[in-house]
């Protein structure tokens, strides 16, 4: 695995960066991603009138020292000239306010006008770096969809969107009988009197919003398709990325990854365990870690993305500035999560940034070097992940013996309609595979369309929509399968489907879902074990419940070899559910403490310490192979 940094000599006296570059290479780095923020200084008019000589020479800087490139097409930054010339590029906001200057990502995907100077300025880029020896990646972008900029409901997107509705309907007909839009006089006569589902006095269709979460995921790939054929053409053979990030769902990550090499992500783990659902004890506990699979959840997605080679564009060496309390890693915790990205079978670790700005919006976040130049502290722990890496030699990822299906598409459906707030699917997808990793197990997350045969296991925490032919996928397979809660409860077009949920999964599982509720927070309805929270359905079967709760209310219900499970479940259902699974398919399940977590590749298996303290699991020698690495660099 490769080690790289972020850096950006736009914002430094150049006579320092052949320091910079030497101090890079001392520190064991190769990589260098440069660019993607630094079209105002590529391009600092319109015309067309570039300034390449600053950029000649930064690269030229770095690949004197040994260094290679990741260099970023700027479009996530349109500088102000370019605004002030075509004023409605900018995104528009639900409120309808617009996305304005002065910071980044203020761009519409569906404005034509800004598509085209982005299929410019990166034809530009690609024609005068496209063959030079130093560029070993190119990144389309950055981030896209940061600051909740897919959804945009400009005049752009709303034009776009009609062409979108017809090409996938034909006639307005077709469009109103798929959305029912018979009730409440929703019915329209033409494409052309379709707007965005915005600013309705209550909620807007649910089926008009699915497809415009459809349409705005489709923008975004096909933003990115445009650069990466550009860069396709005048830089052959040269790997193309884009940076994804964290517990975000509002674009179809696996369709982007389809036009890329390899599918990186920006890896921040303190910043996700403090913005996001995770309760004040493990808040507390992980304060300086991050929770032991936010990081791991992540890699395992994104390998999924991208045909199994992805990386981490951007790792976390010190506090941010962004989460509401930006604590600092523990010493050793920059060094772990740059192995653990190793031990999921990464390409590169690159860190964010080399050295913490003393201007600007991010002169808070932390980098290798101070804003005065020296070191901080995570600079000893890329030295000492280089000499582990170095060490260890090349990793490849073993084959997990678990598979769990992620859906983009799920996570629109239930976040459009989730009947009861605390129904998160992003968290319910996480808490599965927590429960497999606390027991030791490798997990590969996968899309619906994904091979699954070869598993062990499969797990479906949710897919309210069936794709055409997952349900057979699912009955030829000879392995334990379990699918969560609302899985078949609704059709393409969001209604409910004939013959009631789980719709196209009955023939694999003989029930018929009667009823839905969704229960407060803090209401835990006892079973022998485990209790019922969030989410409960009612069930008409011939099968008896596997599992049920005190009250006789089936939770569990069984059939050669499929499960499906009618609640939201909680960490000791969960867990009762792999241990049965893993019994059932012959897979070995490790007894781990709070904390530990364990990755193979297929030379090594690697033992991670998220505690706060050390551990002593005086039962893991004797698990595990010879060969395995143990990393607690604290």
């Amino acid at each position: 695995m490769k080690l790289g940094c972020c850096y950006y000599p736009e914002h430094w006296p150049e006579e320092w960066w052949a320091e910079d570059a030497r101090r890079m290479a001392e520190m064991g780095l190769n990589l260098v991603r440069i660019g993607e923020f630094a079209w105002s200084r590529i391009e600092p008019e319109g015309g067309a009138r570039y300034d390449w000589g600053w950029l000649d020479r930064a690269i030229e800087t770095l690949h004197a020292a040994g260094l290679k490139v990741i260099l970023g097409t700027p479009t996530a930054t349109p500088p102000k000239w370019l605004v002030d010339a075509m004023p409605d590029m900018v995104a528009i906001d639900e409120q309808a306010r617009p996305r304005g200057f002065g910071s980044r990502r203020h761009y519409c995907f569906s404005h034509e006008g800004y598509r085209a100077e982005c299929r410019r300025i990166t034809a530009a880029l690609a024609t005068r770096y496209g063959q030079h020896p130093a560029i070993a990646m190119w990144q389309t972008d950055n981030e896209y969809g940061c600051h909740d900029t897919v959804l945009s409901f400009s005049a752009a997107a709303a034009s776009a969107f009609r062409g979108w509705l017809a090409a996938r309907y034909g006639t307005p007909d077709a469009l109103n009988a798929a959305w029912g839009n018979v009730f409440w006089s929703m019915e329209y006569r033409s494409f052309a009197e379709v707007d965005p589902p915005h600013l309705t006095v209550t909620e807007a269709n649910p089926a008009h919003w699915l497809d415009y979460r459809r349409f705005a995921s489709d923008q975004v790939a096909s933003f990115n398709r445009e650069q990466v054929d550009i860069l396709r053409k005048a830089s052959p053979g040269v790997d193309i990325t884009h940076n994804f990030m964290g517990f975000f769902t509002e674009f179809d990550h696996h369709d982007v990854g389809r036009d890329i090499d390899v599918a990186t992500w920006d890896s921040y783990p303190l910043g996700f365990l403090e913005q996001f659902w995770f309760s004040r004890e493990e808040k507390q506990a992980y304060l300086r870690q991050g929770h032991p699979d936010i990081a791991a959840f992540h890699h395992d997605l994104y390998r999924g993305c991208s045909n199994g080679r992805w990386g981490v564009m951007e790792q976390q060496p010190g506090p941010v500035n962004w989460a509401r309390f930006n604590p600092a890693p523990l010493p050793g915790m920059v060094a772990l999560w740059t192995l653990e990205a190793c031990a999921h079978g990464a390409e590169l670790t690159s860190y964010f940034r080399w050295r913490q700005a003393p201007f600007a919006q991010e002169q808070m976040h932390a980098g290798l070097l101070r804003p005065d130049s020296s070191e901080a502290e995570a600079a000893d722990e890329v030295r000492a992940a280089a000499a582990v890496l170095a060490e260890i030699g090349p990793q490849t990822c073993a084959k997990a013996p678990v598979a769990l299906v992620f859906s983009y598409e799920a996570a629109w459906t239930i976040g459009i309609q989730p009947q009861g707030q605390s129904f998160r699917y992003l968290e319910l997808v996480f808490e599965w595979y927590s429960a497999l990793r606390q027991q030791g197990l490798d997990v590969d997350i996968v899309a619906p369309g994904a091979d699954l045969s070869g598993y062990r296991m499969v797990l479906v925490p949710t897919l309210p929509i069936i794709p055409e032919g997952f349900a057979e996928k699912l009955a030829a397979l000879d392995c334990p399968v379990l699918i969560g809660p609302r899985s078949g409860s609704k059709t393409a077009s969001f209604c409910i489907p004939e013959g009631l949920a789980p719709g196209a999964l009955r023939d694999l599982i003989p029930l018929t879902i009667t009823r839905v509720e969704s229960l407060r927070d803090g209401v835990a309805e006892p079973a022998e074990g485990f209790a019922v929270t969030r989410w409960r359905e009612d069930v008409a079967s011939d099968l008896a419940p596997e599992l049920a709760d005190s009250g006789g209310r089936g939770v569990v219900y069984y059939k050669d070899g499929v499960r499906y499970c009618t609640v939201w479940p909680d960490r000791a259902l969960l867990k009762l559910l792999v241990e049965r699974m893993a019994g059932e398919a012959g897979v070995e399940l490790l007894a781990l403490p709070d904390g530990i977590r364990v990755r193979r590749t297929q030379a090594h298996v690697f033992t991670f310490n998220y505690a706060a303290t050390p551990v002593f699991v005086p039962h893991l020698e004797a698990t595990l192979p010879p060969a395995s690495w143990h990393l607690d660099p604290r």
